[in-house]
């Protein structure tokens, strides 16, 4: 069976998809971060959201979930939180 096809056959589009980004905690990554989804897949409401902190507090964790609606749209979102200096990675 081909990669690329079974790749598509784990998700079934439209779906909520949850995306997972870390950084260093303050404003500038959750700015960063939800400016690059809402770019690929509109207003972002502030429920999708949940911030959870680091034990110590010098870092963040974001997961922002979205209506997902393409493998390409996610494989953009990703690119770009991959650029993004802000995001120290993203799952």
């Amino acid at each position: 069976m081909n990669d690329q096809y079974s790749q598509e056959e784990l998700l079934e589009f439209p779906c909520q998809f949850p995306i997972k980004t870390m950084g260093r905690a303050g404003d500038a990554l959750r700015h960063t971060v939800v400016e690059i989804i809402e770019k690929h897949s509109g207003p972002v409401d502030d429920e999708a959201i949940r911030t959870t902190p680091s034990r110590n507090g010098r870092f963040v964790s974001l997961t922002i979930t979205i209506e997902a609606t393409s493998r390409a749209q996610l494989d953009d979102i990703y690119q770009d939180l991959t650029d993004a200096d802000e995001v120290l990675f993203s799952l």
